[in-house]
């Protein structure tokens, strides 16, 4: 989803229905303000955040949103689905408007989602230049050995896409659970990679993404508001 940036009469134009003449007059007489300025220029840009007053009436005043979700199992990663509840069905109380989802699980997968409202925001999050680490908790169905470390950290070649993963980190944590850190996400990517070894994953937990860990006192289907310091940890270009 991307940010939707335009001018400011074309914006003005099209919200009162006015040709952009008379919205150059409202300019010209100190009648419209931005993000508490007036505003002179009819090329301003302008975006989905900015707040537009004219003839003090609010024209546009979305505030920025980011939240963290405790994702459940059976939920999907969608606005909207016909057969599953979805993870913005869980923001109750949240206005639901112009909300994606930033980075998504599959539908049996559990653990951190985020979800905003911020394109920029979220696109610098998942943006494959800036190799943002995820980590997840993932239980298998046979036990797991050293092997698997090995061909974790030096990648695994997927036909399909004619690609080779990235690096990845594979901690051992038990017999039949381990740790995983990648900074990409193909398709079912823990999935097949476990799949190399005829092992299927029965567990899949995001414990982070980046800088941002999953609040451990939200009980599956609970969220709350990612903090100032959750925000700007993610680094925008």
């Amino acid at each position: 989803m991307a940010s939707k940036r335009g001018r400011l009469d074309q914006f003005i134009a099209r919200r009162l229905q006015v040709p952009k003449k008379m919205v150059r007059q409202l300019l010209i007489g100190n009648k419209v303000m931005v993000d508490g300025k007036w505003a002179k220029s009819p090329d301003l840009l302008i975006d989905e955040f900015s707040h537009i007053v004219c003839n003090e009436v609010v024209l546009q005043q979305y505030q920025k949103q980011y939240y963290m979700l405790n994702k459940p199992d059976g939920v999907v990663s969608a606005t909207v689905d016909d057969k599953h509840s979805t993870a913005l069905s869980l923001l109750l109380g949240v206005e639901h408007d112009m909300l994606h989802i930033a980075g998504r699980l599959d539908l049996h997968s559990t653990g951190l989602l985020l979800i905003t409202n911020d394109a920029k925001w979220s696109a610098a999050l998942m943006a494959p230049n800036n190799k943002v680490d995820k980590h997840y908790i993932v239980t298998l169905a046979n036990p797991i050995d050293e092997r698997y470390i090995d061909a974790f950290a030096h990648g695994m070649y997927f036909e399909f896409e004619n690609i080779t993963t990235l690096p990845a980190t594979l901690t051992i944590l038990s017999s039949h659970q381990a740790r995983v850190s990648l900074c990409e996400g193909k398709y079912h990517q823990i999935k097949r990679m476990f799949g190399r070894f005829r092992n299927p994953v029965v567990g899949l937990h995001r414990e982070s993404i980046g800088e941002i860990v999953l609040d451990n006192t939200l009980l599956p289907g609970e969220f709350r508001s990612l903090t100032k310091a959750e925000i700007d940890c993610v680094i925008q270009q």
